[in-house]
């Protein structure tokens, strides 16, 4: 955490004499520490991280590699800061900070100016956009987690169930399992329901004939996984059957592709291609993946529109899909490492047609 916060330091513009980090993710990172109040002040002269009587205590006990003190009125004790280290601008996190958090901050610190050039953005994400060891660790646990209640969850589904019913019952199952939290709402959609992406679990019962696709993760230690998975219910259709064919065809191609230095346009378009050409160009609407970490999504981005670069350090998904309104959908997602000589599957799970 102390690498982190130095690297921020060191590149922060010359006309900014400090970093002013108030978003909860961004604490997070660069600490270490989790609180839904905070505010850290990063320079190269120091840090100081301020906290409310609520999480003073432990934030002093966890934190060692920057100052901590209690945040009492941050209108005085800020802006005192800012006059003892001689902090006459600081750069915010322009992407995150509420227009109301900016003109609450602009009146306390008075004299000291707010740039909302977006360096100190650019730089944290550039940063998370690039994980460690630990951080890759705790995502595969993370992983492991979500895949261990996709197990179980495979045993448990029968008729009569809802959509509703199958997603609460895979919330459990992580917790159960171990995470402190989902990675966000599990969707649960089933049959003509399944044409939608980010559709809502609902009390529509499952029948035969239904693909059911689940799209689902788990946290641990405060990073996220993210994995789908389409099952199908009894039989298939030779339709359903050639959509789920061509969606894990783009997928299992576009894996392939990855590597270090790939255009993530590239990376998109690997898995585009096989879906237009088998006639469903105008059935994938959304990107092929995106970053995972503290965040469910982060940089960078698998799009057709992204001018990113993958590193070795990335964590991405690649879940192309295609959706029929009116019909089904299909969506396979995996997440994978960025290594220097390729990529590292985070997941294991099968995802060959699976027919319950």
């Amino acid at each position: 955490m102390k690498n982190r916060i130095k690297a921020l330091a060191e590149t922060l513009p010359e006309n900014i004499g400090g970093a002013l980090i108030i978003s909860e993710e961004n604490r997070r990172y660069l600490t270490g520490f989790s609180s839904t109040a905070g505010i850290l002040i990063v320079t190269v002269n120091g840090s100081v991280f301020f906290t409310d009587s609520r999480y003073i205590e432990a934030a002093r006990k966890q934190i060692t590699h920057c100052r901590v003190e209690e945040l009492k009125d941050f209108k005085t004790q800020i802006p005192e800061l800012c006059r003892e280290t001689g902090i006459r601008s600081l750069g915010i996190e322009a992407e995150r900070m509420t227009v109301d958090e900016l003109n609450r901050y602009s009146k306390a610190l008075g004299e000291v100016s707010l740039s909302s050039s977006r360096s100190v953005d650019k730089t944290v994400n550039s940063m998370r956009s690039v994980k460690d060891g630990e951080e890759a660790e705790c995502i595969a646990k993370a992983q492991k987690i979500a895949e261990a209640a996709f197990d179980d969850i495979l045993a448990q589904i029968s008729s009569g169930m809802t959509e509703r019913d199958i997603a609460i019952q895979l919330d459990y199952n992580m917790l159960k399992n171990g995470a402190e939290d989902i990675s966000f709402k599990t969707i649960v959609v089933s049959g003509v329901n399944s044409s939608m992406p980010h559709g809502v679990p609902s009390d529509k019962k499952i029948e035969k004939g239904d693909f059911i696709t689940m799209d689902f993760g788990a946290v641990y230690k405060g990073y996220h996984s993210d994995m789908t998975r389409t099952v199908a219910v009894g039989n298939v259709s030779n339709k359903q059957k050639f959509v789920y064919e061509t969606v894990l065809n783009a997928q299992k191609t576009a894996i392939s592709a990855l590597r270090e230095g790939l255009a993530c346009s590239e990376a998109d378009k690997a898995a585009r291609d096989i879906i237009d050409a088998a006639g469903f160009k105008e059935n994938f609407g959304h990107g092929t993946g995106h970053g995972v970490g503290i965040e469910i999504h982060e940089k960078p981005t698998l799009s057709p529109r992204s001018k990113e670069t993958l590193a070795a350090g990335n964590v991405v998904t690649v879940e192309p899909g295609i959706y029929l309104p009116g019909e089904f959908g299909v969506r396979i997602e995996d997440m994978l490492l960025i290594t220097p000589d390729g990529y590292k599957n985070f997941t294991s799970c099968n995802k060959e047609l699976i027919i319950l």
